[in-house]
C-alpha cells in the first residue's frame, strides 16, 4: 500500500492534510506489526488494491456556475440525522494502537455527530464503550460456533441499549493474512526484528503496554479456556471460534431475537441483498471487508449500483472498503449509498494522537466532502447523483 512519494515528514499530526499523510505520521508512531495488522490484506493482497483502484477509475462531472454558499453535508440514518455521512466501521485489536483505543474512536464520532460500530474483538468491553462514550452505539457480532457466546454479547447489548446490531457475514473462514503473519516466528510472538522494531517505539509502550500490559479481548474473555485468556494466547485462540456454519438461518434468527436496527455486513451481490431485505434486515454493509478475506473478490463500488437496483427503497445501503477521500465517499453517495463506513482512515489517527487524532481524520475527511459538494455544484447530498459521475 506504501506509496512511493512521502508527502509529509513533521511532528504534529494536525499539520498532515490527507489520510496517506496521517497514514506516514502514525506509522512513525507505532510499531511495525501493529500498523502491518490495520492494513494488512489477505494472500497477495488483490483485493486490497483493486478497492482503491476501482473508486479512482470513476471520475467526476461537475456542474458549474451554481450558488453552494449553503451547503451542508448533513444527512438522515435510520430516521436519525448525522452531521457527515460517514460511521466509523467496527475494527478488532484497536487497544493495540492506543490505551482503550475503542472508547477514542466512539468519543470521537459522538463529538461529529455519526455512529460509531464496536467490534466484538473489541479490547474495552461494550458496557464500558457505552459508560464512557456518548453518541449513536452499533454492536458489531460475530455469529460463532458457541452459540451461547453470540447469545451473550446480544443480551449485553441489548442491556446497553446499543442502536444496531451489524451482524458480519464474511468472516465464516479466516482469511489468510500472509504479511500479518510474517511478523510472527510462531502465533503470537513477534519475530526478533519486530521486538527490537518494538523497543525503538518508547511512546506507544508507555501508552499500551505499560497501563495494563497487551490488550485483551474483552468482550469474550469469559469463554474463552485459561490458557487463551492472555493476550497471546487470545490472538491464537480467536480464529478458532469462527464458524462455517453460518447461514440465512442464522439471519432470521437473529431478526427473531434482536429488536432494534439489524444491519448485515458482507454483501456483494443483488441476490444477497434482495434476501437480506425479505428477512427483515434494516440495512446492508456492501463489503469485502477491506480486502482481508476473500482474495481477488469484487470491490464494493463496482456492484453497488447493482445492489441499489435491487433493494435500493426497501433497506438502507452503507459500504465501506477502500476509501481514502472526500471525492470517494460521494462517488459512493452519487451511486446510491446512504452512508460509508471508515475503518482503516481513523486507525491511522488512533495511532497518530488517540481521540485527537481520530478526529483530525474525521475533519480532514468532512472537509474534502465539504469541497466536493461545492465543486461539483452541490447544496446537499440530495443534489448528487449518477449524472456528476463518468
Amino acid at each position: 500500500m506504501a506509496l512511493k512519494r512521502k508527502y509529509y515528514s513533521g511532528n504534529d499530526f494536525r499539520r498532515t492534510n490527507s489520510i496517506e499523510e496521517l497514514r506516514q505520521f502514525a506509522r512513525r508512531q507505532v510499531p511495525n506489526f501493529a500498523l502491518e495488522y490495520v492494513e494488512g490484506g489477505s494472500e497477495s493482497e488483490r483485493t486490497l488494491r483493486w478497492n482503491s483502484e476501482a473508486l479512482d477509475s470513476i471520475r467526476l462531472v461537475p456542474n458549474t456556475l451554481v450558488d453552494t454558499s449553503s451547503r451542508h453535508q448533513r444527512t438522515t440514518l435510520f430516521d436519525q440525522e448525522i452531521n457527515s455521512p460517514l460511521i466509523i466501521a467496527p475494527t478488532g485489536l484497536n487497544g493495540m494502537l492506543s490505551h482503550r483505543g475503542d472508547i477514542a474512536l466512539a468519543r470521537a464520532a459522538a463529538k461529529l455527530g455519526i455512529p460509531f460500530s464496536l467490534s466484538t474483538l473489541s479490547n474495552v468491553s461494550l458496557e464500558d464503550v457505552a459508560k464512557e462514550a456518548a453518541g449513536r452505539l452499533w454492536m458489531q457480532l460475530y455469529v460463532m460456533s458457541d452459540r451461547e457466546l453470540t447469545r451473550n454479547i446480544i443480551a449485553r447489548a441489548d442491556k446497553a441499549n446499543y442502536e444496531a446490531l451489524v451482524f458480519t457475514s464474511d468472516a465464516n473462514i479466516f482469511g489468510h493474512r500472509e504479511w500479518d503473519q510474517r511478523n510472527y516466528r510462531q502465533p503470537a510472538k513477534l519475530s526478533l526484528r519486530n521486538m527490537f522494531d518494538v523497543a525503538r517505539h518508547p511512546r506507544w509502550i508507555f501508552d499500551v503496554l505499560i497501563p495494563n500490559g497487551v490488550p485483551r479481548f474483552e468482550n469474550i474473555i469469559d469463554f474463552m479456556p485459561p490458557e487463551a485468556q492472555t493476550a497471546q494466547g487470545g490472538v491464537a485462540f480467536v480464529p478458532k471460534l469462527f464458524d462455517a456454519k453460518i447461514s440465512w438461518d442464522d439471519v432470521a434468527w437473529l431478526r427473531e431475537i434482536w429488536p432494534r436496527k439489524l444491519i448485515i455486513k458482507g454483501i456483494l451481490n443483488g441476490a444477497d441483498a434482495k434476501r437480506a431485505a425479505e428477512l427483515g434486515c434494516d440495512g446492508i454493509v456492501v463489503s469485502n471487508h477491506g480486502g482481508r478475506q476473500l482474495d481477488s473478490a469484487v470491490a464494493p463500488i463496482e456492484v453497488l449500483p447493482e445492489i441499489v437496483e435491487a433493494v435500493g427503497n426497501k433497506t438502507t445501503i452503507i459500504i465501506d472498503s477502500g476509501f481514502r477521500r472526500g471525492t470517494d465517499i460521494i462517488k459512493a453517495i452519487a451511486l446510491g449509498a446512504d452512508a460509508v463506513m471508515i475503518g482503516r482512515p481513523t486507525l491511522y489517527g488512533l495511532a497518530a494522537g488517540g481521540e485527537a487524532g481520530v478526529s483530525h481524520a474525521l475533519s480532514i475527511l468532512t472537509s474534502e466532502i465539504d469541497r466536493v459538494l461545492g465543486q461539483t455544484g452541490c447544496r446537499i447530498l440530495k443534489d448528487v447523483g449518477p449524472h456528476l459521475l463518468a
